[in-house]
């Protein structure tokens, strides 16, 4: 019998690499499915629905989007070159998207749909390919903006569909129905604890509906009328490329909100990694672009297939943590199950007949959820007078414009009315203030020079120079130069001798403290991991890297690594005392 690896702090039981037994692998897959394909299936109900889309191509768009969630999903845990994260990253449709969907099938329908959701695809991967150039533009404060405005946009829809019953059917069915849902999800969400608190949203969907089968607002039929296996009959609606006005109205929007499911994947490959292995690690940024390119390519399939698009799903996180499994199998395990779910008409057709009140309640706890979500994204990164200024003005803006309430004479008619949309409108304003704000800030100064032990008078000469600007004494200009010093040395990747690497060194004053920038071609072990190994006990570098380690942790306040594909950067921070 194979021995279980041990479980270390964190309750880890099974690391990316490892292999569980496979039937802990797809019983996990098969619950991790269960939790997250109502979500899957239901975003596009809504905004077929909300779109008078026919229920033919209600069929297609609901098979085609599980079909792409297990595709992507499986390539997210298997991380083919560049694409995929390499772990268990659960990918489903984004309810991020549902506003600007309805607007284009409203408007130019199913094909011109497809093309935005391929076109603004490719976005996606120019973003995953060049992550570091962004790190300033999309920051927690912008993003968590943006997040905070989701809700704004979205919830008009949503509550629309407490409306949607027979119209001979009676008056209290939909209220109650949807106060039920409500009620079971909250009271389980906050006195339950462990496994059964993922099972809320499940389990207030199956008592909404129940309750409304006695209403007698259940379609049944529509489940009775399914069949067990195989592929929707008919439904694929094509790809216009016509390329017309709508395409270019909607397309800002859509790459916009594209950009913002790529904050969310963003998020959740962060925490997957955080909660994933026994000892702690630093983010690996090269699997956060593998996560952003398979989000992309989930997209691509989307578009292709005529569906809306889909993103990273966060329970993966909270179950991973919950069960201490984290292989890859898992998430193999996960993809196939929603593909053997795709060809199972029954089974949608069991979500599909939810009414629409059920629905609403549901959807309404995830946009709560998302709400607070960006709050905590805001609240953790640190807001001083200038982020309040950057969110409070931001969110309100974005209100405002959703509900056509700052001049929407002139705003309707401005870029074929982008702006009326609350999200794109508060997430403009927030990157232009945050713009704003980089440009206003003190200049920094740089220096560009080659990765190399002879550049070290270059770089104390750069030093001396901006600390005698700022007129800084000891000991912050003695730290200031001991880090600089001990992370370029670092950053000397041995293993790399013969192959030349550059460096741009910035610099500037935050506050009380000191901040340097290195920016370095790719190359070399992450300087985070090993001041933890020389932490933790016996450490692995020579003898004297491990002493280049400490003076540098002994200097720096605090240091963050982040390793893309095509460079390393090096944050450090230093304070006077």
């Amino acid at each position: 019998m194979e021995a279980e690896p041990e479980t270390r702090r964190g309750g880890i039981r099974y690391e990316p690499d490892e292999s569980p037994a496979p039937e802990l692998a797809a019983g996990l897959g098969i619950q991790l499915a269960l939790l997250c394909v109502a979500g899957i299936v239901l975003t596009p109900a809504i905004v077929i629905r909300a779109a008078d889309g026919g229920e033919s191509y209600l069929n297609w768009a609901v098979f085609a989007a599980v079909i792409v969630s297990g595709l992507s999903t499986i390539i997210q845990a298997l991380r083919i070159g560049r694409i995929g994260a390499g772990y268990v990253l659960a990918m489903g449709t984004s309810g991020a998207f549902i506003a600007v969907c309805v607007t284009a099938l409203v408007q130019g329908g199913p094909g011109v749909l497809a093309a935005l959701v391929i076109v603004s695809s490719l976005f996606q991967f120019l973003l995953s390919a060049r992550l570091s150039l962004l790190r300033h533009v999309l920051t927690p404060i912008v993003s968590g903006t943006v997040i905070m405005l989701i809700p704004v946009t979205v919830m008009p829809i949503v509550f629309d569909l407490l409306l949607d019953v027979p119209e001979t059917g009676d008056p209290a069915a939909a209220p109650i129905s949807a106060l039920a849902t409500l009620l079971v999800v909250v009271v389980i969400a906050l006195k339950a604890t462990g496994a059964l608190r993922l099972w809320a949203l499940v389990i207030g969907v199956a008592a909404g509906s129940l309750i409304s089968a006695l209403f007698g607002l259940y379609d049944v039929q529509r489940v009775l009328d399914a069949g067990w296996i195989g592929p929707p009959a008919a439904g694929w609606p094509g790809v216009s490329f016509a390329f017309g006005p709508v395409f270019w109205t909607l397309l800002p929007g859509f790459i916009f909100v594209t950009l913002i499911g790529a904050i969310e994947t963003i998020g959740d490959s962060v925490a997957i990694q955080r909660v994933s292995w026994r000892k702690p690690r630093a983010v690996d940024f090269r699997a956060v672009q593998g996560a952003v390119g398979a989000d992309g390519l989930g997209n691509l399939l989307s578009g292709l297939l005529g569906t809306v698009p889909n993103t990273t799903y966060s329970s993966s996180v909270a179950v991973t943590e919950l069960t201490g499994v984290a292989s890859r199998r898992v998430g193999i395990a996960l993809g196939l199950t929603f593909l053997v779910v795709a060809f199972s008409p029954k089974f949608l057709a069991i979500i599909l007949a939810v009414p629409g009140p059920v629905v609403a309640a549901y959807t309404s706890v995830l946009l709560a959820m998302l709400f607070v979500l960006g709050m905590k994204i805001v609240i953790q990164h640190g807001v001083d007078y200038r982020g309040s200024v950057i969110v409070g003005v931001s969110f309100w803006i974005g209100v405002g414009c959703q509900n056509n309430l700052i001049f929407p004479e002139i705003l309707s008619g401005f870029a074929g009315g982008l702006l009326q949309n609350g999200m794109t409108a508060g997430g403009l304003s927030a990157i232009l203030m945050n713009g704003f704000v980089l440009a206003a800030s003190p200049r920094r100064r740089q220096l560009e020079l080659p990765l190399a032990t002879a550049s070290l008078p270059r770089v104390r000469e750069f030093l001396a120079l901006f600390i005698a600007r700022n007129g800084m004494g000891e000991p912050l200009s003695s730290r200031l130069e001991l880090a600089s010093e001990e992370t370029l040395l670092t950053l000397m990747d041995e293993s790399g001798a013969g192959t030349p690497r550059n460096l741009r060194i910035a610099i500037w004053r935050d506050g009380g403290e000191a901040v340097l920038e290195f920016i370095a071609s790719p190359g070399g072990e992450n300087i985070e991991n090993l001041l933890t190994v020389i932490k933790d006990g016996p450490s692995e570098p020579s003898v004297d890297r491990e002493v280049s380690l400490r003076l540098l942790r002994h200097a720096a306040s605090s240091i963050n690594h982040q390793q893309y594909h095509n460079v390393d950067i090096v944050t450090v921070r230093v304070r006077g005392n």
